[in-house]
Parts: C-alpha cells; structure tokens; sequence
C-alpha cells in the first residue's frame, strides 16, 4: 500500500465539501473530495463509491484506465468507513441522486480500514454494543443535525423573550425531586447527588435575572424499561418571574409552536429522511388541548384502565389520551399527592397543584412538566416533610422565600423526548448518541 501512494502525486489540499457536486455550477468543474467510503462495487474495471462527509453524501466513479491497475486495484480493497480524498470532474447523471457524480482521476487511500462490523440484520444489543460505529449511519446523521437544529431554534426563542441562559451545577448536595430516583455519589466522605433538575437553582437565579433557562444534562435512577425514558438526558428548564398558571402555558405553547415552525422551515430534508413531514409541524398552531387530571381519570375509567383519583399516570393511560390526536394535549391540576414538593397548590382547591404536563400527540406520552412554584414558606416547609425530606438539607432553598419571594412558574423539558415525537421514533434511545437506560452505561 506504501508503495501504490508513493507513485500518486498528493490531492491538492483545497478539499470542497460534498454539498458543492450538488450545486448546479458545480457541472463541468474540477473538485477536490475526502471523507468516509459509505459503499463500494466494482464493475468491469470501474469502481462505483458512495463518499461521505459532514455534508452529505456523493457519488464517485473511478475507471482503471484513469488511477492505474495498482491504485484501482487498492482502492478495490478500501473497507466500507474506510478513509480517501479523490480529484475529479462533476458530471451529470440521471441515473445519480442528486443527478450529479464525481469522475475520479486521482484518489489517495488514507486509511483503507478493517471489515466494518455494523450490517443489516443484526440484534439491537450488538448494535448497542458497537454504537460508537453505527452512529455514522445516515439516520444518525439526520437526527443530530435536527437535535443540533432544535437546540439551536430553543435558545433563539429564549434570546428573542429576553430569557437568560444561565449554568447550574450538575453535582448537587441534595436530591431534588427524591432520594430513591436520585444517583447517589460519595462526595468526599459527603452524600451527594447527580442533579436529577437545575429548578431550584434556577429559581435563585430568578430574583436577580427575572427570566432564566439552562440546557443541561439531568439524571434519574429509574429502573423504568419503557421506549420513553432515559437515566441520563438533555434538560431544557425554565423559571419566569411574575407568571401565572395561564401565563406558564401560553409562554410554552408559543415556544413549541415558534421553534417547531423553525425546524419545518430549516431542517426539511432530515425531518423527511427520518419520517415526519414538515408541513405537519407548520401546520401546528396554539392553543392545545386541555383535559384536567380529574376528567381524565374519568374517560380513563370508562376505557377499562384500573385508575383511581390519586393513580400516576403512566405511559398507557398518557398514549390512551392523545392516540387519536394530532397536536399535544395538556394534562392539568394533579393531586397533590402525586406530584413535586415544590408546586403550588390551586386557589380554591387545595387537593390540586398548578400544574400542567404537554403529552405529545399520537401516543407518545410526556414532553413537558410545568407548574406555578410555592411561594409560602410555612407550606413549602409543610410538603418537603411530607415527602419525607428533612427542611434543613433544604435550608438555602427556604432562603428564597423570606428575601423577596414573588410570584413565580416554570417548566422542563427533555430533548430527547421532543425529538422522538417530532420524529416518530419507537425508542427514546435513536435520539441520542451514547443512550444511558438501567442495563445499559457503556460504551
């Protein structure tokens, strides 16, 4: 192999991205490509390649009589994922995606690679396995430029409302939402806790800044083996000072319905190849259903489900009240019971909290969790030790309410969660790279 790359002259070392052979100008010009062989054949001494970079993909014929017999006959050899730069003319071709080829004159082999072990047909758990490698799958591709994208659309939204991004700490002293869903660490001789939500710094936050956010990674120790949950995923959360319950829900249908109209208009080629229509998400429009916790139990009830007035909803009875729909439905005012110390009980009727949950349509469960935050600190006190806590593991959090508390809501949601609606993916685990679930850590 060193001596076939000795007798080829280096490709230029002006490489063109993938994405300019698609431009009509490109037609009749000389290009400079590298990347990653995504599928070879050879036919009576032409060597058909599919080549691969960040910006998509093309393809590549090489005759013998152009590179060579030696050179023809090493490129032959270059495994799938293996690595070349090639030099050649754009050409049309009906018989191309794309309509358009590259007409290789000259390829050099950077690395021709070993049999790539990811093909069809395999179990999910070797794939698992290997997921360090079947993340150069197309569908892959497509889904973390749309998650890159839906970042992206998410924190323009939050600049254009004048709500600042800010950085909470991932490694906390106590566990928020819970000690038996919380990852517990030893913190130099200390309990501590993989942050299971950055809300109750975002609320310190709040008294200074008004309107905050944070994207961060959150945990749970949830043994729940369901395609919608993870034990470690990415954390949208958002605290509004001076917001009501109306307030919380209008500011949060708005950002779904902005951002997701963005995504249509940006990202309409990966929306497509991952199955989701773009005019589907540009036909979305607010407000959203609501169906309150009381009311669903009731139409749960008369479908069969053994659900009672305190019962937590799972992902059964939540596919049960959106299967049919075709935009999110809002779950609200839950028991008391059932949901965080920290929610605000409802004016009127102290059994319920100010709370709401966004349910994907279709079926796919919860996206959002919203609620108006306590502002009393006698009741605050009240609901921690009612769950159990101690109030002094919540000392500092109890601070925020005797030094100008105010009025105050807020809402989190998980990335991921989004995308698997947006994208109709049967497991919350094809939307991110490396997915963390109970059997799984590794690689």
């Amino acid at each position: 192999m060193h001596e076939v790359r000795a007798q080829v002259a280096r490709v230029p070392v002006a490489f063109d991205p993938v994405k300019r052979v698609r431009a009509k100008d490109a037609v009749g010009q000389r290009v400079h490509l590298r990347g990653w062989v995504h599928r070879s054949r050879s036919s009576g001494g032409i060597l058909f390649l599919t080549l691969r970079d960040r910006t998509g993909t093309v393809p590549v014929t090489i005759r013998k009589d152009a590179v060579g017999e030696d050179l023809f006959q090493a490129a032959e050899h270059v495994q799938l994922e293996g690595a070349v730069a090639v030099s050649g003319l754009v050409a049309e071709d009906p018989r191309a995606p794309g309509g358009r080829e590259v007409r290789a004159d000259q390829i050099e082999i950077i690395h021709a690679g070993e049999p790539f072990p990811i093909f069809k047909d395999q179990t999910e758990e070797f794939r698992l396995d290997k997921r360090h490698l079947a993340i150069r799958s197309q569908e892959f591709v497509q889904m973390f430029r749309l998650k890159a994208a839906l970042l992206a659309a998410l924190r323009e939204f939050m600049t254009e409302e004048e709500v600042l991004e800010v950085t909470p700490p991932i490694l906390t002293g106590n566990a928020a939402e819970g000690g038996a869903e919380a990852f517990q660490v030893d913190y130099f001789g200390r309990p501590g806790y993989l942050a299971q939500t950055a809300q109750l710094y975002l609320e310190a936050m709040l008294f200074p800044h008004e309107r905050v956010y944070a994207v961060t990674p959150s945990f749970r120790a949830e043994k729940s083996r369901t395609p919608r949950h993870l034990t470690e995923y990415t954390h949208l959360e958002v605290e509004l000072a001076w917001c009501d319950f109306e307030g919380l829900i209008d500011f949060t249908e708005r950002m779904f319905v902005t951002v997701l109209h963005r995504l249509a208009a940006r990202c309409p080629e990966e929306l497509r190849a991952l199955g989701r229509d773009p005019e589907e998400l540009s036909r979305l429009t607010a407000p959203f259903d609501r169906i309150s916790y009381k009311d669903a139990i009731e139409l749960l009830q008369h479908q069969g489900f053994p659900v009672k007035w305190g019962s937590d909803l799972g992902t059964a009875e939540e596919r049960a009240l959106t299967l049919e729909r075709s935009s999110p439905r809002w779950l609200t005012h839950f028991p008391v019971e059932v949901k965080a110390f920290y929610m605000l009980r409802t004016p009127g009727n102290p059994a319920t909290v100010e709370a709401a949950d966004l349910l994907g349509s279709e079926g796919y469960g919860e996206i959002v969790g919203a609620s108006c935050r306590e502002t009393d600190i006698d009741r605050l006190t009240e609901r921690i030790k009612a769950v159990g806590a101690s109030p002094a593991d919540y000392e500092w959090y109890l601070d925020l309410r005797r030094h100008g508390s105010i009025p105050h809501a807020g809402f989190g949601t998980g990335i991921e969660r989004i995308l698997r609606w947006v994208t109709r993916r049967e497991h919350i685990r094809d939307t991110t790279p490396f997915p963390r679930t109970p059997a799984r850590h590794t690689p």
